[in-house]
């Protein structure tokens, strides 16, 4: 949501404008055919059950592996988020520093259990309801540019090339990630009949705050806007001070506590290929059931198995702390979804073809365009 005005600027206008509604739109409705997918077969709980069925046995490692690397990635980006709010915030020590001593704060969060975790997601809501209004806010309290609603900066209709264009993909992409906790939801709703119009409303809100964002950062800072746009709240002379501080406060606090959340079903499916025991079967039910997830003492004597799990968790924390993220990975997501329609119902229809295509040549402009400019 951060990066939405730098798409923008990425993309222009016109590409811009498309980009994000097309990205609501196909989200919506492959999150409909994961649903139809998930509730045509009562066995089927996670993507590893949908590539089993569609693929074959097989195809669970892969699918497994695309699920945690996705998962991985979200992971990086809320360090990233967190390490460059903090250093905007405290500009006394780099943000790189920051994020290796965030190192102390997150490697005991990853073995809380998700009881606990759960009750951290409202401050995400809520972050993303204040930092709109903020935005706003902001936008319209100051006459002059830069910064300003009422004087817009700088702004191109057009692309400003085929580089700029692929990396805007996985920038606009990003807000629309959600995909990995549908299985779970699908399957734990009071009455799953309601999914159609619970998503429709979810991506509806979604596409609506993603594009406003955009829309506002853009015209306050143009094509100078920084890689989040809280940065530039921050350091521009004119506005609420406490105010965007409080805001760029809940952002720090955001990703931390949202970590531990994305790193669980992540740190149980290495756990399972370390042999540690646990009574499900793929990475995305762990999301849901904490026991098995959680090291906790006990009575029993001393278990190499205990230590090696608290080696890998530490292990994953501290690798998320140093890896940049360079590739728009779920693009590649939506394709497999599609794809794994066709195969369970034996048929296509040409918006399926389509955005098997699509997906799969964007995910590949896009990473190429990350590379290139990295």
């Amino acid at each position: 949501m951060l990066s939405e005005p730098l798409a923008f600027s990425y993309a222009g206008w016109i590409a811009g404008t498309i980009l994000i509604v097309s990205y609501g739109l196909v989200s919506c409705y492959t999150a409909k055919i994961l649903a139809r997918i998930i509730l045509s077969d009562p066995r089927i709980r996670s993507y590893s059950d949908i590539g089993r069925k569609a693929f074959g046995p097989k195809a669970t490692p892969i699918i497994s592996m695309m699920f945690c690397l996705e998962l991985f990635t979200v992971g990086v980006i809320l360090v990233t988020l967190y390490g460059d709010s903090l250093h905007s915030l405290i500009p006394t020590y780099s943000s790189n520093t920051y994020k290796a001593w965030g190192l102390l704060l997150l490697i005991p969060t990853v073995f809380l259990p998700l009881s606990l975790l759960s009750y951290t997601s409202i401050l995400g809501v809520v972050s993303t309801v204040f930092l709109t209004l903020v935005v706003f806010i902001d936008g319209f309290s100051k006459k002059d540019p830069p910064g300003s609603l009422w004087s817009p900066a700088e702004t191109d209709m057009g692309v400003k090339g085929l580089n700029k264009l692929g990396i805007s993909f996985g920038l606009f992409m990003a807000g629309f990630s959600g995909h990995a906790v549908l299985p779970s939801l699908a399957r734990d709703m009071m009455d799953p009949s309601q999914f159609n119009t619970m998503i429709n409303w979810a991506f509806l809100v979604a596409t609506c705050i993603y594009t406003a964002i955009g829309y506002a950062g853009y015209l306050m800072f143009g094509n100078g806007v920084s890689d989040e746009v809280s940065i530039d709240l921050l350091k521009t002379a004119g506005y609420n001070p406490f105010l965007n501080n409080l805001c760029l406060w809940m952002l720090v606090l955001n990703p931390l506590s949202k970590f531990a959340l994305s790193m669980l079903p992540l740190n149980a499916t290495i756990e399972i290929l370390l042999g540690i025991d646990t009574s499900f079967s793929s990475p995305e039910e762990l999301v849901d059931k904490p026991d098995g997830l959680t090291i906790t003492p006990t009575s029993s004597r001393f278990s190499w198995k205990r230590i090696l799990g608290v080696i890998q968790r530490v292990f994953v924390t501290t690798l998320a702390v140093f890896v940049s993220i360079s590739v728009p990975e779920f693009s590649s997501l939506m394709a497999f979804i599609v794809m794994a329609k066709v195969m369970i119902e034996g048929r296509t229809s040409l918006i399926d073809r389509t955005i098997i295509v699509t997906g799969i040549l964007m995910a590949v402009w896009g990473t190429v365009s990350a590379f290139m400019s990295s």
